[in-house]
């Protein structure tokens, strides 16, 4: 319960279907930089110095993989499938770096419903303002199951 709330259940892979996409843009701010460094205590100097980025192949500060990561989890635990959902596998790679203040387009498009293990695939696509590709992903869901009667 959420406050007194109990907070609507996600949909089940019989409400599913083989091609249904989900898109979202999000834009990569620095409040959100700061909040992942903090709460991480990740302190690489890559995702928040200037001058030490201005060395690297980087030539300026990147965004953090696993904010990425974060923000792909977070769609599919509020959207696709949606609360109730959990993550059991997941093949992901970044052949572009995100640079701060960019802004990303996810997709997100069913691509296998798996009955007997109740599990969905979804493929994640993410694509800058250059329309590069920044993440490539895919997930393996297990979907709330069916209360029982």
């Amino acid at each position: 319960m959420l406050l007194g709330k109990t907070r609507k259940i996600g949909r089940h892979i019989q409400d599913i279907e083989i091609g249904e996409k989900l898109t979202l843009t999000e834009k990569i701010e620095d409040k959100d930089l700061l909040l992942y460094l903090g709460l991480t205590n990740d302190n690489n100097p890559l995702y928040i110095q200037h001058d030490f980025a201005a060395k690297t192949q980087y030539e300026k500060p990147i965004v953090p993989s696993i904010m990425l990561t974060g923000i792909i989890t977070s769609a599919i635990s509020k959207y696709l499938p949606g609360p109730g959902s959990h993550i059991t596998k997941q093949y992901i790679s970044f052949p572009t770096p995100t640079y701060h203040y960019s802004i990303l387009e996810f997709t997100f498009e069913i691509k296998d419903i798996i009955e007997q293990s109740n599990n969905i695939v979804i493929s994640v696509i993410a694509q800058n303002d250059q329309n590069e590709i920044v993440v490539d992903g895919e997930f393996y869901v297990t979907p709330p199951i069916l209360e029982k009667q």
